[in-house]
């Protein structure tokens, strides 16, 4: 009970194993008990050494973004799941889209599916928003204009040849509503252009925006 207790405090995060070993340092197998609580439901393990409390416990629920962030990382919510948080394309999104420094990767758990593209470096620490969706969970976020940029960089075989094109793909294909496209920031679209892949679509998206 008094382990169950300590549990308590992370219900609102995950837990590695090393907290786990942590809070059963006075166990002789610490391991069989981790994997006593697995089996009994008290703890959901999402990836190997890393774990979430059963929301059957009735405690505070782990956002499937604060997930996202730790299931593999270094990473940030963006692409499809970004662009519907902000507000900018109608479709409700099943998959937890991320991106990340390391390769490609999808996991299918018990608390969701999680997506992550893999990105170059230097362009990955871009137009990052820190967003609180609780107290304690603060969680990163692609801004509207890098979750846009980031779609386009991901998508295989897209180029943007000119603003006319660009416009189709905003408006006809990912539906984004001109009104919002008009409060985007370009000026930071375009402090990314020298770090960015697919630079001269990128450019094409920008022009087509500050023309709105």
């Amino acid at each position: 009970m008094e382990h169950l207790l300590k549990l308590q405090r992370y219900s609102d995060g995950l837990l590695s194993t090393s907290v786990l070993l942590h809070l059963l340092a006075d166990y002789n197998s610490p391991y069989d008990k981790i994997n006593e609580w697995v089996k009994q439901g008290v703890l959901v393990q999402l990836r190997r050494g890393l774990y979430a409390l059963s929301e059957e416990l009735g405690l505070t629920k782990v956002e499937p973004f604060l997930i996202a962030n730790q299931l593999y990382g270094p990473s940030y919510v963006s692409l499809d799941t970004a662009l519907a948080y902000w507000g900018l394309i109608p479709e409700r999104v099943y998959v937890i889209s991320s991106v990340s420094m390391r390769p490609t990767k999808l996991f299918h758990t018990s608390r969701g599916v999680f997506s992550y593209k893999e990105l170059p470096a230097t362009y990955f620490s871009l137009g990052i928003s820190q967003v609180s969706l609780s107290p304690k969970q603060n969680v990163l976020v692609a801004s509207k204009e890098k979750c846009l940029c980031d779609k386009l960089v991901c998508t295989s075989g897209l180029q943007l040849r000119s603003r006319k094109q660009a416009m189709r793909w905003l408006i006809d294909d990912l539906r984004i509503d001109q009104d919002q496209l008009r409060d985007f920031d370009t000026t930071a679209m375009e402090a990314w252009l020298t770090l960015s892949p697919k630079r001269e679509s990128i450019v094409e998206l920008i022009q087509s925006i500050k023309g709105l």
